[in-house]
């Protein structure tokens, strides 16, 4: 039923599950921009960007039908095309890598901060609409790439001002986990996905219903024989204490399996970086499809906040599916929401800077044109001044210079303007001094 124009008031409140910034948000937006970029540029990665709106079926090809039919904002345009509001970056930038690849000089190191969208149940640590940076290196197969993009998310979560006790970088490896499940166990591509699905939900269920849901798997899996064995026998894998540990519960063959010698390397080479905080978890798989190698997250392991706050890892095929050769990739990303709540967690959040270095206060519309010539040299010396034309009582205009946290004043009255002589106060101190401009 349409309601007659004016009948109700419109809601102040913001769509549910995106932020409103007022400034001193944006003041703290900003600084984490600002770490995010300072971080990547000392590793010579180059800034992009593109449109929030993508073919739906950019997501639905590598990101999985869930991610589109459930977690996004997807519609169709006035053209009859289906368009997704972008939830993440990765399948973007794939295919820009891929439309101008003859063209770039590679490695490619590239990355972004888009404004992402995934409708789900807003909760601590997430929302519907949120910032995250998005770094990338494109064109480097080895193991050296995973060991640069993990070297950055340290750095950034130090940044952030965790010390490397308050956190940890938890590795896997999908190819490890598709010879265990297809491989050692004989699980069919099916199955094999569901079990993934499953571990990548563990920390999120009940440990009983955990292993009733590895029992269904196997039960309704090909295997032939021994399935609750085996059930069994996948759950002591994974509930292996350490690498070493995990490996000796695997069959023993003459070569270990290539996604054992990359997590190997990764840890030995973040180790001589003086990375001492990474460790071995065979139950990390992360959530999308398009993974091919080695993933890894940062873990807080504050009680407060004990969570994965962010990841990524190597996607070498997504690519191939703009009709190209594979490319091989690795990047990870980084939200602004998470950020935030793990600076007020190690009270760590930055304070925001006042809006202005000097104030002017008028005394008398008569003076206006005086002070706005004032301002406009002391600008052009690079200062930045706030010129109060509110017309309100001197000691008003004083009083919301202070509020502001406006550290200096001019005060302008009609012997300001006719001798120009200026006095700067310290609204701190009280000291006053002459000004020429």
């Amino acid at each position: 039923m349409n309601k007659k124009s004016g009948s109700s008031k419109l809601s102040t409140d913001a769509y549910k599950g995106v932020r409103d910034f007022f400034p001193a948000d944006m003041a703290v937006e900003q600084s984490i921009f600002n770490i995010w970029k300072s971080v990547v540029s000392k590793y010579g990665y180059e800034e992009y960007g593109a449109s929030v709106l993508e073919p739906a079926d950019l997501y639905r090809a590598k990101s999985g039908d869930e991610i589109v039919n459930e977690q996004t904002y997807t519609f169709t345009d006035r053209g009859d095309r289906e368009v997704t509001l972008r939830p993440e970056m990765t399948p973007t930038v794939a295919r820009m890598v891929a439309a101008k690849k003859r063209e770039l000089i590679f490695p490619l190191r590239w990355f972004s901060i888009p404004n992402l969208f995934r409708y789900e149940q807003p909760q601590r640590g997430r929302v519907r609409e949120h910032w995250q940076l998005n770094v990338d290196i494109f064109g480097v197969d080895s193991i050296n790439a995973e060991i640069e993009t993990i070297n950055i998310a340290y750095d950034i979560t130090r940044a952030y001002g965790l010390k490397d006790t308050d956190f940890e970088i938890r590795i896997n490896n999908r190819k490890v986990m598709n010879y265990v499940a297809r491989d050692v166990f004989g699980l069919d591509e099916v199955s094999a996905q569901r079990i993934s699905k499953l571990i990548d939900k563990k920390d999120k269920l009940d440990p009983k219903l955990f292993k009733e849901g590895v029992a269904m798997v196997f039960n309704e899996s090909n295997i032939a024989d021994n399935k609750k064995e085996d059930s069994q026998k996948f759950l002591t894998l994974l509930n292996s204490k350490n690498f070493e540990e995990f490996i000796s519960n695997l069959p023993q063959t003459k070569e270990e399996h290539v996604g054992l010698k990359e997590i190997r390397e990764v840890l030995v080479g973040l180790e001589r970086l003086g990375i001492t905080n990474a460790r071995f978890d065979q139950t990390l798989m992360r959530g999308f499809d398009y993974y091919t190698g080695i993933v890894f997250e940062v873990y807080d392991l504050n009680p407060a906040n004990r969570r994965s706050v962010f990841g990524g890892g190597r996607y070498d095929d997504l690519l191939s599916l703009f009709g190209n050769e594979k490319v091989p990739a690795v990047g990870f990303g980084a939200g602004d929401v998470i950020a935030r709540d793990l600076m007020e967690t190690y009270k760590t959040t930055p304070i925001a800077s006042p809006s202005a270095d000097i104030a002017i206060c008028i005394m008398g519309e008569q003076n206006t044109a005086y002070a706005l010539g004032v301002a406009k040299t002391l600008r052009s010396k690079g200062k930045r001044i706030s010129v109060d034309i509110s017309g309100k009582k001197l000691g008003d205009q004083i009083s919301k210079a202070d509020k502001r946290g406006i550290a200096e004043v001019i005060c302008i009255g009609d012997e300001e303007s006719k001798t120009g002589k200026l006095k700067l106060k310290n609204l701190k101190s009280g000291v006053e001094m002459a000004l020429e401009v």
